[in-house]
């Protein structure tokens, strides 16, 4: 596979809204056209440009159609030939990536236009999503995690982090809190993070618990907004910028078990299969990453997901993190935007937007103050759904670089 054949040229992320009283609210369908817009002007093209070409759209809480995608080409304006969909949650973005990919390396199509927006704070419920989505009303999440109280995915992931904590003892609440910590910090310098007042250890410490041993300063906030990404082919992408941010490696692990069916591993996510299969496809090591974007709508989730890229073997991810400086000018940059829980979850399939969205920005040295220095190769993680019994539904890994 030709390493430069694939490349992201635009990007775009709209501001993000708690749906206070007062602010004004988008729709969906506004947010998408606007996260559309700053992508299209990031790649100077238009939304003529994939006429004939590729659209790529992530599920929504709020749109409930059996034609989602069809209909956001409409609302665009736009007639591509292809549409692809992603339903995969947090891993939806690097999913269409890898399938925006392979279209272009096929021939099919010369560019993709993918696109992904929310507005679970607009759904009208008492608990934001959680009534729409077919998923927690049958099957075994109702069956077996409901009915006894556990509700939504914090209480899922404190059952997860129960068992890592049970498994490999140690894990101290402060190990967590610094990568809480080290979020807010970048948050501070991003201003599209929800989020940007200064947070202490002490402040995550005194934080209220949820659902133990989850703290409410271990969560990711819930936001309305959209994002969105450009990729094309190589050789359109030299002409359109001279920073073109091109796709090296990827992997991909859905339905993960590690070890037994019957008992799996709860503590391994299928990063474990997928990082190393990114890496090699990239031709790159640990040392050779400049910064790690994981999905982080928990600091566990983090950890445990730095140990199944392999930068410390299981149960070392607290050594891990004590041992490095996780700011973007420190010898392990760590979600640089403030991630997920400082900067805001659009809508659970479309925070995982977030890292590759950032991850290019850093390639193209276009973060300003939170900018790594020499970035040249950057690690991102889709991340989405929680099964029943298992850390995760959907795991991909992707390698980015910025060399031609």
């Amino acid at each position: 596979m030709n390493k430069n054949d694939v490349a992201i040229v635009g990007i775009g992320r709209t501001p993000y809204s708690r749906a206070k009283p007062g602010e004004r609210i988008y729709t969906v369908d506004e947010y998408i056209a606007w996260a559309a817009d700053l992508a299209l002007k990031s790649a100077g093209m238009g939304k003529d440009d994939f006429n004939g070409q590729g659209l790529g759209v992530a599920h929504a809480e709020a749109a409930h159609t059996v034609n989602w995608s069809a209909a956001t080409a409409e609302t665009l304006g736009i007639s591509p030939q292809i549409l692809l969909r992603a339903d995969q949650g947090g891993a939806s973005a690097t999913a269409m990536l890898i399938r925006a990919a392979a279209m272009i390396r096929a021939g099919v199509v010369d560019r993709v236009l993918v696109v992904g927006a929310d507005t679970p704070l607009s759904i009208p419920s008492a608990a934001p999503g959680l009534p729409l989505s077919p998923e927690r009303t049958r099957g075994t999440y109702w069956d077996f995690q409901g009915p006894f109280g556990v509700m939504g995915a914090t209480a899922q992931f404190a059952l997860v982090l129960q068992r890592y904590m049970h498994q490999f003892p140690g894990l101290r609440f402060e190990t967590l809190g610094k990568i809480a910590t080290s979020n807010r910090y970048h948050a501070t310098l991003h201003p599209g993070a929800i989020y940007r007042q200064p947070m202490s250890l002490d402040d995550y410490m005194a934080s209220r618990m949820l659902s133990d041993p989850i703290r409410l300063l271990d969560c990711v906030p819930i936001v309305n907004g959209g994002l969105a990404y450009i990729v094309t082919s190589g050789e359109t992408a030299r002409k359109l910028t001279d920073r073109p941010v091109w796709l090296r490696g990827f992997g991909e692990a859905n339905n993960y078990y590690h070890g037994k069916r019957t008992l799996p591993d709860i503590t391994t996510t299928g990063f474990a299969s997928s990082a190393p299969a990114a890496m090699q496809m990239a031709g790159v090591k640990h040392d050779d990453i400049d910064f790690f974007q994981p999905y982080d709508d928990y600091p566990f989730i983090s950890m445990m997901t730095m140990e199944d890229w392999g930068f410390c073997k299981k149960g070392q991810g607290a050594k891990f993190v004590e041992e490095r400086n996780f700011r973007f000018d420190g010898d392990f940059p760590l979600s640089t935007d403030g991630g997920q829980l400082s900067g805001g979850q659009p809508g659970g399939a479309i925070g995982g937007f977030m890292p590759l969205v950032e991850a290019v920005t850093q390639l193209r040295g276009e973060a300003d103050q939170r900018q790594v220095k020499k970035a040249r190769i950057g690690a991102v993680c889709g991340f989405g759904g929680i099964p029943y019994g298992r850390p995760g539904r959907s795991c991909i890994a992707i390698v980015l670089g910025n060399e031609g």
